[in-house]
């Protein structure tokens, strides 16, 4: 059982990554990598604290549970915010073999605190699939721009933005072969072998590249891309429908694909997402 006041890895693990997940704090000075959904920062700058006053949930970490973390929860608590510490801290969630993501390709953040990304306007499979996978996985407060074509390496210059799905071999996150931008993401943040992720791909390339045949979902998922695309004549309105699909696609791939449509339907709890 956890301490007082901590969660453990594999509880934690239920709740990443999804639209209710915890506000995760990664204090950890200079980490290579984190857990997925994490915020970097310092104890010694506590500027952070009022950034989350309103957060429902906040889970810290540290190196091993010993450190700064649990001294983060308890000033959080003093301010009303629910919090606790990962319980073994990093350590512990790595010796328990949860995914973790690689920070070694995150872009230099802005001084807002947030990474920027542009990318063409009016998207479609990977233009949606990728925000989702940074904004759930990577950086929960990146930011993104939604350009002309023509406009896209421009703004990236003059905004410090980082390009995102151009044809251009001077860009490193678009198409490489046969793999679609969210195939070449998932290697460099090194979530290719967290499972529900890697079912998610084959039907993310295959709505991306019309290639049908790679998955039996991938018909309906570009279907709906397609329709969102029509639906929404704001981009940024778009993703936001968009997220609410690929949450919904990462839930099934994770622990619902064994589940046939009848009466007696999982329901979620109310008000939240399940665990």
């Amino acid at each position: 059982m956890p301490a007082l006041n901590t969660i453990g890895p594999d509880k934690l693990a239920r709740l990443v990554a999804l639209p209710g997940s915890p506000y995760i704090i990664d204090l950890r000075a200079d980490p290579t990598e984190t857990v997925p959904g994490s915020r970097l920062r310092s104890f010694d700058d506590p500027a952070w604290l009022t950034s989350i006053a309103g957060a429902a949930g906040v889970v810290t970490i540290d190196g091993d549970g010993g450190g700064p973390a649990v001294a983060a929860a308890a000033v959080l608590r003093s301010e009303g915010v629910a919090a606790e510490a990962l319980e073994g801290g990093f350590a512990a969630w790595v010796a328990a073999g949860l995914p973790t993501v690689s920070l070694a390709h995150l872009p230099p953040r802005h001084a807002d605190g947030r990474t920027w990304w542009v990318t063409r306007a009016r998207p479609k499979v990977d233009r949606i699939a990728c925000p989702w996978l940074i904004r759930r996985f990577i950086d929960p407060d990146a930011r993104f721009l939604f350009v002309a074509p023509g406009e896209v390496l421009t703004i990236a210059a003059q905004q410090q933005a980082e390009p995102l799905d151009v044809s251009d071999d001077r860009v490193l996150w678009s198409h490489r072969g046969d793999r679609c931008t969210f195939d070449v993401m998932l290697e460099a943040f090194g979530l290719g072998s967290h499972e529900p992720l890697a079912r998610l791909a084959p039907i993310v390339r295959g709505a991306d590249t019309n290639r049908l045949d790679l998955a039996p979902e991938a018909a309906g998922l570009l279907a709906i891309s397609l329709g969102l695309s029509r639906v929404h004549a704001d981009d940024h309105i778009q993703l936001e429908a968009g997220m609410a699909v690929y949450d919904a696609l990462y839930r099934w791939s994770r622990d619902a694909r064994g589940e046939t449509h009848d009466w007696s339907s999982h329901q979620p709890a109310r008000g939240k997402a399940t665990a």
